[in-house]
């Protein structure tokens, strides 16, 4: 298993959104590489980034503080939020990002989708955000229509090989991820699932990391303390 240290950037700022609120914003750090570094002094190799105001925009406000993290880390860097075009794609991937993750865009352009696929094969990732068994979009400020079980089957179909699924009840909660969902996840496909969303306690990263998951993504329990980052890290290889 992995473990994704994340990142959410606002305004070239580490925040954090509750339950992606983006009215309920505390801002962490107005230098987010020097958290990057911290995750690497941890012993951390990857790390999970999204960028919210282009969740918003579908643009790359924030490139810069991204590449600055790239840099700073040497770490392997994922990137999220607002990717909806192949310009955007291409725009990350030839930055030098190693993985970009599609949202909003997974579930209104599957033709985006597959083509994405097929010019970057695993370094394109998509994120399954789960508001009430349902898709949310717009950087969780709408519930699609797609279940979200049926949404991963046809992700699977078109060739995607990992899926970042976030239960949006447990963000930025503290009331322990959703074991029973990525346990049903981890059944019924044979995908790289990362959990996030609730992930709150080294119990929690001990029984994802036991269910062999292919990663786990810690995000407020980093900055508020909750997780030791260099004892979760020490969970990646039981």
């Amino acid at each position: 298993m992995i473990l994704f240290p994340a990142i959410d950037l606002f305004e070239g700022k580490a925040v954090r959104l509750y339950q992606g609120d983006y009215s309920r914003m505390t801002v962490y750090s107005d230098r987010p590489w020097e958290i990057g570094m911290d995750f690497m002094n941890c012993g951390a190799s990857h790390i999970h980034i999204v960028d919210l105001e282009g969740a918003k925009s579908a643009q790359t406000p924030n490139l810069e503080t991204v590449l600055k993290i790239r840099e700073a880390t040497g770490g392997f860097c994922e990137i999220g939020g607002g990717i909806r075009t192949m310009e955007v794609i291409d725009r990350y991937l030839q930055a030098g990002l190693d993985r970009v993750i599609l949202g909003t865009a997974a579930v209104q352009d599957e033709n985006l989708v597959q083509r994405a696929v097929e010019k970057y094969q695993d370094r394109i990732a998509v994120g399954v955000d789960i508001k009430d068994g349902k898709v949310a979009i717009k950087g969780w400020t709408q519930k699609s229509d797609l279940d979200a079980f049926e949404f991963c089957g046809t992700m699977q179909r078109y060739g995607v090989r990992t899926l970042i699924c976030t239960d949006i009840s447990r963000d930025g909660a503290m009331r322990g991820t959703n074991r029973k969902l990525y346990q049903e996840l981890s059944a019924r496909f044979d995908l790289q699932i990362t959990a996030s969303g609730g992930v709150s306690t080294l119990e929690d990263v001990e029984y994802l990391a036991r269910m062999n998951l292919y990663g786990v993504i810690i995000g407020k329990a980093y900055y508020t303390g909750a997780i030791d980052l260099r004892e979760a890290v020490k969970l990646e290889r039981i």
